[in-house]
């Protein structure tokens, strides 16, 4: 993967919390909803652990999973860093931090051209832990989206988990699947869909499944347009995604899938009652259908009786 060598790169969409800090646990509205799946490994979601990968629409307040202290209700951005290191297009092709800014930005400006009234979203890069309108969270519930504030989080160390702990090949395109996964689960909260989903289901069929399988085909019809899609300038940030870049985003939603984290990294054994995310054979079918059709018209998987 590649991005264009000219142009200024617009950090905007980032808050960057990674030097706040702050006290306290406190509740909040809504239900994250969960994107790469390592919740489901380390369980130190704070969120409702037990539907990491669920629904919520934000509209009511939710229990929340004391599990951690010293989370900051008070915590701040602060890009300067940011916009000093990434003040070029060209700078995310040698920086993890400026590659996401330039993901963060060629991933909305997909969706604002596709969809009427998308309103952006911020993403929110922290370290350690982070207070969200979801209530408290740490590294260890993987990126997430939370409904009730309308962002996207991420501790950035999670790109380095997916190949030390879940053995993935990774790579600066497998980052990119990841957020636009994540921005998968906003375009559902503007459109309602999420809002299908009762809190806590869970099963290969259920609608928690079948928020994630979508979103993995909303984050492939992205990655289809992503060479086209134009910025402000009128041209794309990203000028080249090639065959071993997708073979490695398949890579990983191989290893995110309900079943191998449970088999690998969990028990031992697998059980599909518990299933949040679909199998990984359902979340690399769902990647493909996306990027192969280019179309979210085709990422329906609630509209169908074959997960896959």
């Amino acid at each position: 993967m590649r991005f264009r060598e000219s142009g200024r790169l617009d950090t905007s969409g980032v808050q960057d919390r990674r030097g706040s800090r702050g006290g306290g646990l406190g509740g909040g509205r809504g239900v994250a909803v969960g994107g790469g799946g390592l919740g489901l490994v380390g369980l130190l979601v704070v969120v409702l652990v037990q539907v990491l990968g669920g629904g919520g629409g934000g509209g009511g307040t939710s229990a929340v999973t004391s599990v951690l202290d010293g989370l900051g209700s008070g915590q701040t951005a602060d890009n300067g860093a940011l916009e000093a290191s990434c003040d070029e297009v060209a700078d995310a092709n040698s920086s993890v931090d400026c590659a996401v800014a330039a993901d963060i930005d060629s991933i909305q400006d997909y969706w604002s051209q596709q969809l009427d009234g998308y309103r952006p979203a911020d993403t929110v890069f922290f370290s350690g832990s982070v207070q969200t309108g979801c209530g408290g969270a740490s590294s260890g519930s993987g990126p997430f989206y939370c409904p009730a504030d309308q962002l996207v989080y991420i501790d950035l160390t999670f790109f380095d988990d997916l190949q030390t702990r879940f053995g993935a090949e990774g790579g600066a395109f497998v980052n990119a699947y990841v957020i636009a996964h994540e921005y998968g689960h906003h375009v559902q909260n503007l459109l309602g869909t999420n809002q299908q989903v009762d809190n806590g289901e869970s099963g290969p069929t259920s609608g928690s499944v079948r928020l994630e399988l979508q979103a993995d085909c909303y984050a492939g019809t992205w990655a289809n347009h992503a060479e086209t899609v134009p910025d402000e300038t009128g041209e794309p940030l990203i000028v080249d995604i090639t065959d071993d870049d997708i073979s490695r985003a398949l890579d990983t939603a191989g290893r995110i899938g309900d079943d191998f984290i449970q088999e690998n990294l969990g028990s031992g054994s697998i059980d599909e009652g518990s299933f949040t995310h679909g199998s990984s054979e359902q979340r690399q079918r769902w990647f493909s259908t996306g990027y192969s059709t280019g179309d979210p018209n085709q990422c329906d998987t609630f509209g169908t009786d074959d997960l896959g």
